[in-house]
């Protein structure tokens, strides 16, 4: 928001984080603290492009997500199935 501000406004870093601060009810110190570092890689926003390779290897990771997900799933399913007739079954004791 700091960063946005400056671009559309043109105005210094210090008034930006007064008045992203303001806005949010927090202190300008805290906003400072969030701000990246000089010479560091400010975080991508999340409305930002991602680079194609990074997508694609997202992608990838979220398949095999879901692919284990869906195995977890369908254990989930059978091993409530075999309870649920061992419940109904009745006791001989």
């Amino acid at each position: 928001m700091v960063l946005d501000k400056r671009a559309t406004e043109r105005c210094s870093q210090r008034v930006a984080m007064d008045a992203v601060g303001a806005s949010l009810g927090i202190a300008p110190a805290t906003i400072r603290n969030w701000m990246p570092r000089p010479g560091e890689q400010p975080a991508t926003t999340p409305g930002a492009p991602a680079p194609r390779a990074s997508l694609e290897e997202e992608n990838r990771r979220l398949r095999r997500e879901l692919a284990e997900t869906r195995r977890a799933n369908e254990i989930l399913k059978k091993a409530s199935a075999f309870f649920a007739a061992e419940l109904d079954r009745p006791t001989t004791r």
